[in-house]
Order: structure tokens, then sequence, then C-alpha cells
């Protein structure tokens, strides 16, 4: 097998295609590298749920008989990546990140997996994660069977949740990208956390068949990878129709940067106040900066802020009740009791009893919300906020510790994680800096199914950027 250098393993999917077109080198010798690298430096970061190892040789080997057959599948071709185990791989235990389902096995595996197959790509590993993806809610960032998520920027920082393994994996150069699901920030989190580029796709546009359902009206699965051309790259992949998925919105999506709008014609909207006064002190510099990166496009900025509604309370009603209707069977078996954080099985006991009433309460806010943001977007092609406003927190902190700073009087695009979530608009996380040594990002937000807006926006911040090229200090 042929010495490969660090840069391979932090190159986009576009390089490592064009490296397996040039034969350079074969498929399986790719594939043997980063599974091997998986295996060795996964468990530093509790990043690694399953190594696939023989699989994916297997796999490559046929991908390399493709390609000497002249059979193309596309840029993903041969290109080895990972996956959260929440999605089933038939045949291999998925265990969703806790100890009741630890033996679980699926005959079925997600389409997600099946569609990814179908282009070539090779799953070296299932990834790491917060167990039931935090449904119940969690207070410690060691809420799973594989121990806190690590990230490679600082060890002693969580990598984020619940999609843990697959930010730490994409930053640490164990796989070129990854699949996550998001209900509520599972997606944007740790991506901004482990300075790596996340898409969370519209609702629906993603088949969730063969993923552990947390919240059947709010989850999503979306890719992780280096930059946002390769999180177009794989969305292309994995979109579309889905009649295994009641949820399935029926749309495909083609990747077509050469379609994109001229940035002249954006109107960007954004709050003065997420930058300067909502932003922990440390990262405000960095997204002073972002903001300004954004504006050096040529898009016409307009300041505004969301509507007055309870977002946070919305989402978390919907995702408490839906969560535990799911869990029903663990949590009346007694099952619960297994999980490791005592505040998330307190939290699916709880869920249970929350009334009708207050669920069809919450859905009805919720359907203002997705009016409210309608309008909002009538004026505006893109909302711009910090993903995060601070860095990665200590692994043994409380996650719901407050900052114990004095919230601003004004909200401004603060709540826009909760309200895009329960709109089912997509979002991109873009690295763009870092505070006391550890990476802080900015999100892009748009109306439904306008991603290669997002993309192409996304991809002329990382033109005129590097961050999504720094690594950590493995």
């Amino acid at each position: 097998m042929p010495e490969f250098s660090e840069d391979l393993f932090f190159a986009t999917i576009g390089e490592l295609n064009k490296r397996i077109l040039a034969r350079e080198f074969k498929v399986e010798e790719l594939a043997r590298a980063f599974a091997a690298r998986l295996e060795r430096l996964g468990p530093r970061y509790n990043a690694l749920a399953l190594p696939l190892t023989g699989e994916a040789v297997r796999r490559a080997k046929e991908v390399d008989g493709e390609i000497r057959r002249g059979r193309m599948r596309g840029p993903l071709q041969g290109i080895p990546y990972g996956a959260k185990d929440l999605l089933s791989y038939a045949g291999h235990p998925t265990t969703w990140g806790a100890r009741p389902y630890a033996g679980q096995v699926f005959k079925e595996t997600a389409t997600v997996l099946r569609r990814l197959d179908g282009r070539g790509a090779v799953l070296v590993g299932k990834l790491a994660m917060v167990e039931l993806a935090g449904g119940g809610g969690y207070r410690y960032a060691a809420a799973s069977m594989f121990g806190p998520g690590l990230n490679p920027w600082d060890r002693t920082r969580w990598s984020g949740g619940s999609s843990s393994g697959s930010g730490s994996a994409v930053a640490a150069g164990l796989a070129p990208f990854a699949l996550a699901s998001e209900t509520w920030g599972s997606i944007l989190t740790p991506a901004a956390f482990c300075g790596v580029t996340g898409l969370r796709p519209t609702y629906g546009l993603v088949s969730r068949h063969g993923a552990m359902a947390l919240s059947w009206t709010l989850d999503k699965i979306g890719p992780m990878a280096h930059s946002a051309e390769d999180c177009g790259l794989v969305l292309q992949a994995i979109a579309g129709k889905d009649d295994l998925d009641p949820g399935s919105a029926g749309k495909s999506f083609y990747y077509t940067p050469q379609y994109a709008r001229a940035m002249k014609d954006l109107r960007v909207g954004f709050a003065p106040v997420d930058f300067e006064e909502w932003a922990e002190p440390a990262a405000r510099p960095a997204f002073r900066q972002a903001l300004e990166t954004i504006r050096s496009l040529g898009v016409q900025m307009v300041e505004t802020a969301l509507p007055d509604f309870p977002y946070g309370a919305v989402a978390g009603t919907v995702i408490a009740a839906e969560g535990s209707a799911v869990f029903e069977p663990l949590i009346r078996s007694g099952g619960v009791d297994q999980l490791a954080d005592r505040k998330q099985i307190a939290g699916l006991k709880a869920g249970l009893e929350i009334p009708a009433k207050d669920y069809l309460k919450a859905m009805r806010i919720r359907g203002l919300v997705q009016a409210a943001l309608r309008k909002l977007f009538a004026g505006v092609d893109l909302l711009v906020s910090p993903s995060l406003f601070g860095t990665a927190p200590r692994i043994d902190q409380p996650l719901d510790r407050g900052s114990g700073r004095k919230e601003p009087p004004q909200r401004g695009l603060a709540d826009l994680g909760a309200a895009g979530n329960l709109a089912g608009l997509p979002a991109l996380s873009l690295p763009c800096g870092f505070a006391e040594n550890l990476p802080v990002a900015i999100q892009l937000v748009g109306r439904p199914f306008s991603e290669n807006t997002l993309l192409a926006a996304g991809r002329e911040f990382q033109n005129r950027t590097d961050w999504h090229r720094r690594r950590p200090p493995l």
C-alpha cells in the first residue's frame, strides 16, 4: 500500500476524486488507509461506534473493478465516509448510542446508506453519538455508551451533540465526510465546535427510512464535510423521494453551482446584536470579521430580527412529546434506567406525561411560526448569525450551566436554531475563525429547498477564507 501523507486525510471530495481518476492509488488502498486511521484514532475522540474495515475493503475492490471497466458513478465513487450510529446497516449492530440497544441488529440498510453505496461511496465505520440522539434532554457530554465526544482541537472539550462522532471524525481527518442527523442543533453544533462544514437540509428532502426516530416532524439527515462544495455533492447523492419515509417531501436535489444566483442579487438578513452582544466576548472579533466577509461578497445586507415567539418552549414540547412516544416501550419496561444520564432518564419519563392539549398547542404555535418566517423570507434570501455564540464547553461541565452573562434585551436572531428547525428550514454552518484556540462558526439559513443558494454563498465565503482548511493539532 502506498504511503499517504497527512494532506490526503484532509483532502476534499473533489481532490480525492481527481486522484482516484488519475489512478494515483486504488480505491482499496484509500479505503484501507481511512479505515485504519479511523480504527486507530477514532477511540482517541470516542468517535468510533463500529469499524467496518472488512466490508469497506470488499466494497472498495468492487469499485476499483467498476472504474477499470469505465463504469463511472460520479464524484463520490471510491470516497470513504462514516455514518452516525442511528442509521441501520443490515446485519451489523446499530446501537443508537445507548446500552439498552447495544445488541440491536436490523435486516435493512437505511435509504441514505443504500444511495451512497449506489454512487460508489465506501462506508468505513459507524460513528458514535449521544444516546438516543439526546431524547429527553441530557446534562453531561458523557451521555453516550461510547463516552463523551472529545473535540480534536482540545480533548478536554466537547465535540458537540448529538452527532459527536461525525463532527470529531471529519475534523480529525478520519473520514472525508460523515452523515449526521439534526432535530434541534445536532448537525450545526458539532460542525461549529469541531470547525467543519455542516449542512442541515430542508425537512423531508432526505429520507429517514432506516434511521432512529426521535421526533417524526423534526428529524433531518445531512452531511458534515470539509467544505460547502463537499456538502453539496453528498446532498445530491442522498436527497430524493422515498415512499418508505412518510415525511418525504418527494423532491430531488441537484447541486448546480454553475447556475447559482449572482451574489449581488441576494438579500442577507442579520441582527447586529447577535455579533456584538449575544456572542461571547472572546468570539466577537471572529464573528465581526466573518460578517464583513459576507458583506464583501457583494450581497445586500439587511438588518432584521425574528418575530416574537416562544421558539425554545415550542420546540422543546414537540421533541419531548414525540420522543417519549417513540421510546414508550423502553420507558415502560424500565430499560430507560440503563441510560448514562440521569437528567435524560427523567426527561424521557416526564415526556410521557405531557398533556395532548399542550402538544397540540405547541403544534398550533408552530404553524404560526412557519407563517411568520415565510413572511420574513419575503424580504430576504438568507439569514446569517453565529452558529453558536461561543466555543465548545469542557466535558466535565454541566451542559445546562448558564454563561453567567446578562442576556441582551433584544433577541435578534438568537433563536434561529429552534425557529429554523420548527419551520424545517435548511442551514449551513461554516467555520469562521477561533476564540481561545477553539473553532467558531457562522450559519446561513434559507427558505425551504434553497440549498443551492446556501451552498453558493458558503462556497464564496470559503473562497475568501481558509478556516475550513485549518487542522487540529493531532
